[in-house]
């Protein structure tokens, strides 16, 4: 029977409406809906969903509880296994994990796990003033995590509930890494979400110091002997952002995608009474096709700008979201596929103008299995604009690397890092997109928590 329930839809702002604001995209289910979805579970004795999450939660048993009508029961579930449920099921990329291995997606429609997910997660926000807190009692060690992305909670609230002292330092002015400055407030509320996941953390007793750029104002080296941590996790995030290298990139109006994403997410840019100001032009190019272009080019069409897409590929090897590429062309993104930017072109007084691009052809795949793009000779043509966004991926800020004596890198200042977390200096731990480079919220929080362990198996 269950697998003749067709899946719940999920109700969402009109894409007319939502292209002018900033409020979340998709409203998530009720609670009637969310029974009813999670009754199209059919409970395999191998569940393929649970081997493909990446932090593998017991999806039939959070499920079950949930098709039951035991919501705080789904959540404990849950717990045992992910930190940030809220966050999870609103930016994992479900398809290619947890739902893309669903059984019923063979036939018809998977369960809509990051959805039940998100429900479930949502409603113990709302009901953490009943939880009991628990932790073990304190063991007098302390330990200090840089970055308070989803890497340094995950690790953060785990070596809380073992009964370390725990500090989070952060660069920003604000707590929560990529959550925050990263991830736009219409996929991921920062007041009603983020902000209530970190209040989480600190009533595990973990204290977090905001504005300290360890590697500037502090050093690994000064937190171990100085302040004398007996072990530091490193979850500092990969923030420094790639460009092409191309003729006019220093032209007025070219950005990275970074900047332009933590001008609107984190200092509310589009508000109008925000004090930073952030331009979006009249006609707004994103180059690139992950995740982060389809949140920078949807951000500039909520602040006004035509905006399009510039991806060097098909549609086909397009790395962002499924969801996301269609909210983006739901809310008219133009895209413009098999196209590659040669020069930025600009005018007498160094603003941009438009870019010049050549039409690209699939050749053989490359490592990575995709198609390789080739330029097909004699194809240049010019699009018109005043904006370009560079979001060609990011790599870690080198400053840690440069100032920890003994700490391995990679030849990409990726931090070397074991499966746990364990890096070539003794009581120095690392995870997250420090370690692997640009990646997704659960692989950074799966990385926090092997750390967390691994620490705790080295302070024992």
């Amino acid at each position: 029977m269950a697998n003749r329930i067709p899946r719940t839809p999920v109700r969402e702002q009109d894409p007319a409406c939502r292209a002018t604001n900033f409020e979340e995209v998709c409203l998530g289910y009720d609670a009637g809906e969310a029974r009813l979805e999670a009754s199209r579970c059919l409970n395999c004795k191998r569940p393929r969903c649970q081997e493909q999450c990446p932090v593998h939660v017991d999806i039939p048993g959070f499920i079950a509880a949930l098709a039951a009508g035991d919501v705080a029961g789904a959540s404990a579930v849950i717990a045992a296994d992910s930190s940030l449920p809220s966050v999870c099921g609103r930016v994992c990329p479900q398809e290619s994990q947890c739902e893309g291995a669903c059984v019923l997606g063979i036939k018809s429609e998977p369960v809509a796990i990051g959805k039940l997910e998100r429900y479930v997660g949502d409603w113990a926000i709302e009901h953490a003033g009943d939880a009991e807190v628990v932790r073990a009692e304190p063991n007098g060690k302390r330990v200090a995590i840089v970055g308070s992305g989803p890497a340094g909670l995950a690790c953060a609230s785990d070596l809380a509930r073992l009964g370390y002292g725990v500090k989070i330092f952060e660069a920003l002015h604000k707590v929560g890494g990529v959550l925050v400055y990263g991830i736009p407030e219409f996929r991921l509320p920062k007041e009603r979400i983020v902000a209530r996941e970190v209040e989480a953390v600190k009533r595990l007793g973990v204290e977090f110091e905001t504005d300290v750029v360890v590697g500037r104002t502090m050093t690994i080296d000064d937190l171990l002997d100085r302040e004398g941590y007996d072990a530091v996790f490193v979850g500092s995030g990969a923030g420094l952002p790639r460009f092409m290298g191309i003729e006019g990139e220093n032209l007025n109006g070219v950005f990275s995608a970074n900047e332009f994403l933590t001008r609107a997410n984190l200092m509310h840019a589009y508000r109008p009474d925000s004090e930073t100001p952030i331009y979006a032009g009249k006609r707004a190019v994103v180059v690139g096709g992950g995740n982060v272009a389809m949140d920078a080019v949807r951000t500039a069409k909520r602040l006004g700008a035509e905006a399009v897409i510039v991806y060097r590929r098909s549609e086909a090897e397009l790395p962002a979201r499924v969801e996301e590429v269609h909210h983006a062309k739901q809310e008219g993104i133009e895209f413009r596929m098999l196209t590659n930017p040669v020069k930025v072109l600009g005018t007498p007084d160094g603003w941009v103008r438009g870019l010049e691009c050549v039409a690209m052809e699939l050749g053989e795949p490359d490592e990575s299995g995709r198609r390789s793009p080739r330029p097909k000779p004699g194809s240049e043509f010019e699009i018109e604009c005043d904006v370009v966004i560079m979001a060609l991926g990011t790599s870690p800020n080198p400053l840690i690397k440069d100032t920890t004596a003994g700490l391995d890198t990679t030849r990409r200042g990726c931090i070397v890092a074991d499966e746990d977390g364990r890096t070539s200096r003794p009581g120095v731990f690392a995870g997250g997109d420090a370690v692997t480079g640009a990646a997704t919220v659960i692989l950074a929080m799966g990385a926090g928590r092997k750390a967390a362990k691994a620490i705790h198996e080295y302070l024992s």
